[in-house]
């Protein structure tokens, strides 16, 4: 196998929730092997300074403010895309939600329709707009789940259950779209260290009653989760659809 078939030159890839953690190092991953990379977030802020420090490696980026719980500016975006002529090639669903943790009988609609939105809604319209540009010309979409889709975590079952859909919507996308050579795919990351899951990494309790379920005894890193992304972008996957990879240090093991 040689880097050949993780070459990604003259691809475009637009990933959601760029801004940082698990996002962040995708997007350096991925414009590395070559692709342009569309950073989006719901602030420019944050997906500007990865773009920015990209771009300062003489690679290639670009950033845009996309709430993927907004119609419109996913739309927005994907427009803009095609008036460039940069249609997406690589699609990475990351952006996440998790606005409540607690019993589902205390869960108020509110946060519960926060999560429907982002987390399921936002990856089907992301995911099917990204196949229209896609069809004639193939591409990859991949879907970051976790493996609260296999386990459901203690005070996240709302949270869990979207992401036991995505595994699900990747499985149907994945059908549908083969024969367009379109590819569709899941990760499903365990714990890993961000700023998404700081509540459980900088508690010490907790991380220590993590250490004891995860045989690997410590969280992922960001950077350990990106490569399973760029195969799964890349031709070293070329005959693989409708599946998902476990990163987890063992966790589901």
């Amino acid at each position: 196998m040689t880097n050949d078939l993780f070459d990604l030159s003259g691809k475009t890839a637009l990933i959601t929730g760029a801004s940082r953690g698990i996002g962040e190092a995708i997007a350096h991953l991925l414009a590395h092997y070559g692709a342009h990379v569309v950073c989006t977030s719901r602030k420019i802020d944050g997906c500007q300074a990865v773009a920015d420090a990209i771009n300062a490696k003489g690679l290639s980026a670009e950033a845009t403010a996309m709430h993927i719980g907004d119609i419109q500016a996913i739309d927005n975006v994907f427009s803009h895309l095609a008036t460039q002529n940069r249609p997406v090639d690589i699609l990475v669903n990351n952006a996440a939600a998790n606005p409540y943790y607690g019993p589902l009988l205390k869960m108020d609609l509110v946060s519960f329709e926060k999560i429907m939105e982002v987390n399921l809604r936002g990856y089907f319209y992301c995911s099917q707009q990204a196949a229209k540009q896609m069809l004639g010309r193939g591409g990859s979409i991949i879907n970051i789940a976790s493996v609260n889709a296999k386990r459901p975590a203690p005070g996240q079952a709302a949270y869990s259950l979207t992401k036991a859909g995505i595994i699900n919507l990747t499985q149907g996308f994945a059908k549908e779209l083969a024969g367009q050579n379109i590819r569709v795919n899941a990760i499903m990351p365990g714990l890993v260290d961000t700023y998404f899951a700081s509540a459980i990494t900088q508690d010490e309790k907790l991380m220590g009653l993590m250490k004891q379920l995860i045989p690997m005894s410590r969280a992922g890193q960001p950077d350990e989760i990106a490569p399973a992304v760029l195969f799964l972008a890349s031709a070293a996957s070329a005959y693989v659809t409708g599946t998902t990879i476990t990163v987890d240090g063992g966790y589901l093991a």
